[in-house]
Order: structure tokens, then sequence, then C-alpha cells
């Protein structure tokens, strides 16, 4: 059933004192709860429901707060659960009237509504952030024809990616997929398997190299006798082939890909992990999934705003999803862009539209002062896409799967922009204080009396 709605006039209750009374209202994050539009995040994930099916779904403003807290803050699902219990401006702005002691939903409930809603309902909710950007004044409305668009990697969290290492993981799943199937296997290769790999990663980097390989051909040896013993005992069975499927056929890419492969399997329980050359000197391969990002090309008065996000998987050329992002971006400012500016991995990117300008960095013959200036300011998403992952979770993604990579990307963006509204707010009140102070101060000198001295100055002086 769809999420029941809060009740317009609620009443007062005798031995409780309501939040609204307690807190501050001037706090930043009680200010930006009541700028965001839940009734129409409500309508849109709404839709994802079944009307009179089922118990009723747990509040939109309660979910969706608790991951908007979660993102701005850069915490796991179960520290903003332990948070909120704890904070009672947290609770506040996911729409409790009274502190509450215990949480009202389990921690896999956050799971399941990411699930549910996907990436593309919570688009609604970074829509909503730039329109609160723009009442504000946080950032000017025409600033979002002018962008900046560049791609990074949204890393996954997976250990680094070695032979020994996936092999050992297969040969574990398969033989606890057994026991489970009570499939009674010859042997399980779970002892040796283990002191195999450990004993390559000894050796690897030392002298003993040859014996390393050595141990690494012994446990792939191990883990070939146990997907073809486990292929010849079900064989037959529907019921046991289709529970060993999945399992088989990521231990067969496992066994089978050697270093000189193109499509490898780098985590054995996330299959869409890529890996994607930085060129860098610290990092030379970053394993995750590519994602497009898009910031206002000026600095407004709150800061640089992301105006899109979205994964790209299958780590694809960056000027193929130049259009992408693009309409993303006027998707959600309802502004069309007029000019976006790229670094040079987008060359070639071939995309003519009418009244947009697509400006590559050291392009040659840009006569436009405008322009030039502009294109010095492309760098500045840089420092935008680092705080993303030091300050919010693009560094390190827990969520399962492409449509985690997907959500994870927008919520990303979304905390982001929390992250500015939330030091606008605190700004405008403080510049606030300041005024009101100055005021008072101005007014207490007018009704002051002063002493005229100008006349007893001659008496004195005679």
């Amino acid at each position: 059933m769809r999420p029941a709605k809060p009740e317009a006039a609620a009443q007062p209750d005798l031995f409780r004192e309501t939040l609204e009374a307690i807190l501050d209202p001037r706090h930043a994050v009680l200010e930006l709860g009541r700028r965001i539009d839940w009734a129409k995040l409500d309508a849109a994930c709404g839709e994802t429901f079944v009307d009179q099916v089922g118990r009723p779904g747990l509040p939109t403003r309660l979910m969706a707060g608790l991951h908007i807290l979660k993102h701005v803050k850069g915490l796991s699902d179960e520290a903003v659960c332990a948070a909120w219990v704890e904070n009672p401006y947290f609770q506040a702005f996911c729409g409790e009237r009274f502190f509450q002691h215990r949480l009202p939903l389990d921690r896999s409930s956050m799971t399941r509504w990411r699930k549910r809603i996907g990436a593309e309902r919570l688009e609604t909710l970074l829509a909503d952030t730039l329109a609160i950007a723009c009442d504000s004044g946080a950032v000017k409305p025409q600033s979002m024809e002018r962008v900046t668009i560049d791609t990074t990697v949204q890393t996954k969290a997976i250990a680094y990616p070695t032979d020994g290492h996936l092999m050992l993981r297969a040969v574990e799943r398969l033989a606890a997929l057994a026991r489970r199937e009570g499939v009674a296997l010859r042997q399980s290769y779970a002892r040796i398997a283990r002191h195999a790999r450990r004993e390559a990663a000894r050796l690897l980097h030392g002298r003993g190299h040859k014996q390393g390989m050595r141990h690494l051909r012994r446990l792939r040896t191990f883990l070939g006798r146990l997907i073809r013993d486990i292929a010849r005992k079900i064989e037959g069975d529907p019921h046991r082939e289709a529970a060993f499927a999945e399992t088989l056929d990521r231990a067969r890419r496992i066994h089978g890909q050697r270093p000189g492969d193109a499509d490898k399997l780098y985590a054995f329980h996330a299959p869409e992990v890529a890996c994607i050359a930085r060129g860098k000197a610290r990092a030379r391969y970053e394993f995750g999934v590519k994602t497009s990002f898009a910031v206002t090309n000026a600095r407004g008065p709150g800061g640089q705003f992301l105006l899109g996000a979205q994964t790209l998987p299958g780590s694809p050329y960056d000027g193929h999803s130049l259009a992408a992002q693009i309409d993303q971006v006027a998707r959600l400012t309802g502004r069309p862009v007029q000019r976006a500016y790229v670094d040079r991995g987008y060359r070639g990117h071939g995309l003519k539209r009418e009244g947009l300008q697509v400006v590559v960095s050291h392009s040659r013959g840009i006569t436009s002062p405008t322009i030039r200036r502009e294109m010095r300011r492309r760098n500045a998403i840089e420092p935008v896409l680092g705080h993303m992952k030091s300050d919010g979770l693009l560094e390190g993604n827990r969520l399962h799967g492409p449509g985690g990579d997907a959500v994870n990307a927008i919520l990303c963006a979304v905390g982001h922009n929390c992250r500015l509204l939330l030091a606008w707010f605190s700004r405008l009140l403080a510049c606030l204080i300041a005024s009101l102070l100055r005021r008072a101060a101005a007014a207490l000198r007018t009704i002051t009396p002063h002493h005229d001295t100008t006349a007893a100055g001659p008496q004195l002086a005679a």
C-alpha cells in the first residue's frame, strides 16, 4: 500500500513537548526540511506502491530524509539510523513531531526502499535541490545554461582483484553452495586452496616468483576439478542446475580468464565492476563504474551545484555520453544548455544541436574573451568531484548491482547540493543577525542623549 500521509492538524500531547517548540527554528537543517517539496516526492515515489495491497509503506519523508542525511554526512545505513535516534534535528527533518526513542524501521528497509524507488524517481529530489538553490539565491537560474561536464570513476567497495583471490573466492562459494544444496563432493578443496593462495601471495613478489606461479596453477586446477565435479553431480536435476547456474557461470569465467583478456570478472559478488585506466601515478587503474557529472560553470553565491549525474556502465567513450548528460541537465533544471565545457577526452563527440555550443579544452582559435574566461573555469569541477569522494559516498560504493551504482550517483549529487544549501542557509542567518545587531546599535546611538560641550569650551577658556 501507499505510505500513510501525515495528519494535517495533529492533536497536542499532554505529556510530550513537540520538537517544533524545543528546537531552534533557525537551524539550517530545519530550514532545508521546510523548503523541500515532500508532497511532490511522495507523489513520484507512490507510483511504485499498489493500492489496497499489503501493509502501508513507510513515510516517504522519513525514508528520503534518512538518505539525504546519510549522503550529507557521509554515513553508512547503520550509522545514520543510530544518529537519527540520538539527534532531534534529524528527527524533525524527517517529519517527526515528537522525539522518538526507537527507530520506526529496520536498517534493511533502506535497502528495499532504494530498490523500489530507483534512480529515475530520485532525480525528482535532485531537481528539487536545484529549485531550492534558485529560490534562495544560492545560484542564478541563467548560470544553469552554461555547464561543465566531466567523468570520473565511482569505485566499488571490493578487494584489489588478483587471480589467487578470485579463484579462492570461487572455490569457497561453490563449496558453500554444494553444502547448502546437499551435493556430496569428492573433495571441497577449501583448506588446500587457502594454503595455495597464501603461498602464492607470499612468493610472487619476491625471489620465489616461479614457485608462486606454481601455486597459482595448482589453485586453478583445484577450481577446475570442483567445477567439473559439481557439473557431473547436478546434471539432469533442474532444481540444482538452476541453483548453481549463476555461481557456476562466474566460476567458469574466473577459471578461464587470462591476463590479456578484455572482458574479465574482477569481483565474484559484483560482476558489473569494470577496470578503468585513469593515467594517474598514484592509481593507474580504478575498479568501479564510469560516472558523468555536470556542474554550473560559474560559481554562484552558494557554490557550484551539481546539475546532473548518471552512470555509464561498460566504460563507454566520453563523447558518446555527452548527449544524454545534456538532456538530463535540461530535464532537471527546465532550462536548455547553451554552452558545455568538456576536457580533451570528449574530442570527436560529433554532437551538433541548434543553440548548443560544445567547447573542448585546449581548443585553438577561440577569440571570444567570455568563452576564454569560462574555459579557464572548466577545471573547477575537479574539487567538486573530490569533495563527493572525500565528504560524500562516491568512493567505495557498497550498493549492489548496476541499479545501486545509479542510485548512489544521484544521491551523492543530492548530498553535495544539500551540503551547499546548509552552508548557504547558515551564512544567510549569520548575515541577518549581523544586520539586526547593526540596526539595533544604530538605533541605540540615536536614542542615547549626547552632552553638548561646545558651550562649555569658551567658558573654561575664559
